[in-house]
């Protein structure tokens, strides 16, 4: 009797108050089927295509359903070998037998075109459609990043629980940056299956279902014709080329050499194309244009005349001769006062004005005294955008490095270094490096005569347009009649300076070029430019790895990638077809 009542108790439970079996019933025939939402797409500033969706299709098969058929012609309608036909159909019934699978995947849109009117003759068959990213024109590759299959790492760290395995996420790029953005909402269909796993209709008819959301379009700040140009012009080479409209912030051009056709990593053959990338030994998957961290070469003169008149330890009108026992220099006038120095580019020159910088006699200890004017330097570089990332809407963002006070004291000895010791951080060698878009973001700061905006590629966000405001003012604590010099240096330096191939008949034209020193080979080449002087409308920096002089190979494509930008043409072939050579020894 107690054993009959516990029974009867357990089956009261189980029966009337519990909802489990009744919940593991409604699983077994209601099967919700995920829609996928269509990807948001990306244009440039003008409206031009970047990133969209393409369809590709995947032959799906239901093993019960298919009846006897001339396994022969099907191969050769679909193109397959008839052991690739065994292994498919094999693994589709270790599968399932009524339950439908993949059986060729990533048909594209010729290939379907191709065998479509085949598939209506085997029972058991059928194509289903999915979208996969598209990049109509093959440029922009480390900026638009790629879209892949999340990992199971990935999986594990999705506090959202918006991903489930075999879905699409953005990995490197914009595709990555804004995937919240892009990827939209799913959207779910509650379909009936029998005992068997058929479908037998809608669930309620559909009351419970809900339709996939698109993503959100993203317009970039990119020029989609200079982007291309200086792609073209930085072919066959190893750098980068960043470009901004300095009022804004806004990046027009973000060139990294060598790159990539971004549609290899779309598709079937993601995986063979990736590892090939992965192991080229120029490395294309690395985003130079905001990774790569150089010396800044000459360029970082501007930086110390800034510094210095600021400071007032230099005047426009302070004089010194061209040393060579200081430095190593090229031929031109001497002495020279502080224009001819910026536009000759004088080394020794800036021995003496890094040196007033960092020794102001604040202290009587010499030593001590290094360390007061160091730590201002320093502050001050900061402030210009340098050893810190400038936060640029992508990953992996370097922020360059200003070598410190402790870093000269583990390597010197506390009290053992002063101005002498790190002489070379005054012509921009030495343990400081920054990244080319540091480099475009200070061009874009002596443009706008002390001020930038956050170096930022998305205009708008569906319809909502990123005003500056929202990016963010960044005043430098630097006088304007200060900027008004250099700029007027600047403009010297390509009207009768070593950046003359930056020249442009009609329109004044500032730049500065630097030669940098590489011990593992040829010298860097770096220019940095914006254009006119009045009311400027951009603002770049160009580096070219092992190509010599700045004033020959960076010179010349700033000079080109002005004209093109504001004049819509480039009126001088002579030195287009100079830089598509890329012999810059001469």
């Amino acid at each position: 009797m107690l054993v009959g009542l516990i029974f009867l108790v357990k089956l009261f439970y189980l029966q009337v108050l519990s909802d489990t079996y009744k919940h593991a019933a409604a699983q077994n025939i209601i099967q919700p089927m995920v829609e996928h939402p269509h990807r948001g797409i990306i244009y440039d500033r003008h409206g031009n295509l970047l990133a969209c969706n393409m369809p590709i299709y995947d032959l799906m098969v239901i093993p019960r359903e298919v009846q006897p058929i001339d396994t022969a012609a099907f191969c050769r309608d679909f193109g397959i070998t008839l052991s690739t036909f065994d292994v498919a159909f094999k693994k589709a019934q270790a599968y399932s037998y009524v339950k439908p699978s993949v059986f060729i995947k990533n048909l594209s849109q010729e290939s379907w075109a191709r065998v479509q009117d085949h598939v209506s003759e085997y029972p058991g068959f059928f194509v289903q459609v999915r979208m996969v990213r598209k990049y109509p024109t093959p440029m922009l590759a480390n900026t638009l990043g790629y879209v892949s299959e999340i990992g199971p790492r990935q999986l594990t760290k999705d506090r959202s629980h918006y991903y489930k395995p075999g879905d699409k996420i953005g990995m490197s790029g914009l595709e990555k940056c804004y995937e919240e953005i892009l990827r939209g909402e799913h959207g779910v269909r509650y379909q009936i299956s029998d005992v068997q796993g058929i479908t037998r209709g809608q669930f309620r008819e559909g009351a419970l279902d809900r339709a996939s959301v698109p993503g959100e379009d993203l317009t970039t700040t990119i020029d989609a014709p200079l982007q291309m140009y200086g792609e073209q012009l930085m072919a066959n080479k190893v750098g980068s080329i960043v470009a901004i409209e300095p009022q804004t912030g806004e990046i027009v051009a973000l060139v990294s050499s060598p790159s990539y056709d971004p549609n290899l990593l779309t598709g079937a053959h993601f995986g063979h194309h990736f590892a090939s990338l992965e192991q080229d030994r120029l490395a294309p998957l690395f985003h130079r244009a905001i990774m790569a961290m150089y010396p800044p070469g000459s360029i970082l003169k501007l930086h110390q005349t800034l510094i210095a008149l600021q400071e007032k330890v230099v005047s426009k009108h302070t004089s010194y001769a061209c040393n060579k026992k200081l430095f190593n220099c090229h031929p031109h006038p001497s002495p020279l006062g502080l224009y001819k120095a910026i536009q000759h580019s004088c080394n020794p020159y800036f021995y003496h004005v890094f040196r007033n910088i960092i020794n102001q006699n604040i202290a009587k200890n010499p030593y001590k005294d290094t360390r007061l004017g160091f730590e201002k330097w320093c502050d001050y570089l900061k402030k210009l955008g340098m050893g810190a990332a400038l936060g640029i809407d992508l990953p992996g963002e370097q922020r360059g490095c200003i070598p410190d006070i402790q870093f000269y004291d583990r390597r010197y000895g506390k009290e053992r270094w002063k101005a002498s010791t790190i002489r070379s951080l005054g012509i921009g060698q030495g343990e400081l490096l920054i990244t080319p878009l540091q480099m475009a973001n200070f061009a874009a700061i002596v443009a706008n005569r002390g001020y930038y905006y956050a170096p930022h590629l998305v205009k708008r966000i569906g319809a909502h347009s990123i005003l500056p405001e929202e990016v963010g003012k960044h005043e430098v604590a630097i006088d304007r009649a200060h900027f008004e010099f250099v700029t007027h240096a600047m403009q010297g330096t390509v009207e009768g300076g070593t950046a003359w191939r930056a020249y442009l008949k009609g329109m004044a034209v500032c730049a500065k070029t630097g030669t940098v020193e590489n011990t593992h080979g040829e010298d860097h080449s770096v220019c940095i430019a914006f254009a006119p002087r009045e009311n400027p409308q951009i603002a770049l920096a160009v580096y070219v790895e092992n190509a010599g002089w700045g004033s020959r190979a960076a010179a010349a494509i700033a000079g080109l990638l002005v004209e093109r930008y504001i004049q819509g043409t480039v009126s001088r072939p002579g030195l287009q077809n100079y830089v598509l050579k890329g012999d810059f020894h001469h």
